[in-house]
C-alpha cells in the first residue's frame, strides 16, 4: 500500500486502486483541508490518520500552514500535539 500526492490530494493505492484521500486546496500560505475518506476495508487501520500526516508533513516542508474544514483532519490534528505547529491561527 502506497500513500502518492495528486492533483492538491494524497490518495491511498493498492493495487493501482484507490482507497482513500485527503484533499485541499492550496490558498496563499495556507493549505484548506476539506474531505478525508478511507474504503470500510481500511477503517479503523489508522489510515485516516496518516493521510492527516502526510498533509502535515506536505505543510512543514512547503513553509504553510493548515487550516482543517474537514471534521477528521481538524479533530485528528487537536488530538495530535506533533501537528499543532502547522495549524492555522
Amino acid at each position: 500500500m502506497d500513500i502518492k500526492q495528486d492533483n492538491n490530494r494524497f490518495v491511498v493505492v493498492k493495487d493501482s486502486e484507490e482507497l482513500g484521500f485527503i484533499s485541499y486546496m492550496p490558498n496563499g500560505d495556507v493549505l484548506t483541508v476539506d474531505h478525508t475518506e478511507v474504503s470500510p476495508q481500511l477503517e479503523g487501520q489508522g489510515m485516516g490518520k496518516k493521510l492527516v500526516e502526510q498533509v502535515v508533513q506536505y505543510a512543514r516542508n512547503e513553509g504553510k500552514t493548515i487550516d482543517p474544514q474537514c471534521p477528521f483532519a481538524h479533530s485528528v490534528i487537536e488530538k495530535t500535539p506533533e501537528f499543532q505547529d502547522v495549524l492555522a491561527k
